[in-house]
């Protein structure tokens, strides 16, 4: 068991008659080792984007909103009497009348 762990650590897996094998072992793992980096590198820039683009969504909502209730505001009929002032316009002191047709 002694002398197992000293031929490991002094590295004499890499040159005795079978190193062929543990050489295709060790170049196995660094790919998997290279591929699992690349993989959580991509996901963690998609994370980043994702969550920039919710910031994004949570501004514009927040501007549509506020666009939103101004609108409101405009389409008062107080306001739109309030600016038609200006043009001389005033709202009809009487109120509409409703014309009834006859079918004959």
């Amino acid at each position: 068991m002694k002398k197992g762990i000293y031929d490991i650590l002094k590295g004499k897996f890499l040159i005795n008659e079978d190193a062929f094998k543990n050489w295709r072992f060790i170049l196995f793992a660094a790919l998997l080792a290279l591929i699992m980096i690349a993989s959580s590198h991509r996901a963690e820039k998609k994370v980043h984007e994702i969550a920039r683009l919710s910031a994004e969504v949570k501004e514009l909502r927040s501007e549509y909103i506020d666009l939103h209730k101004s609108l409101m505001v405009l389409k008062m009929e107080s306001q739109i009497a309030k600016h038609m002032v200006y043009r001389e316009v005033f709202p009809s002191e009487t109120p509409p009348v409703k014309i009834k047709v006859k079918n004959e």
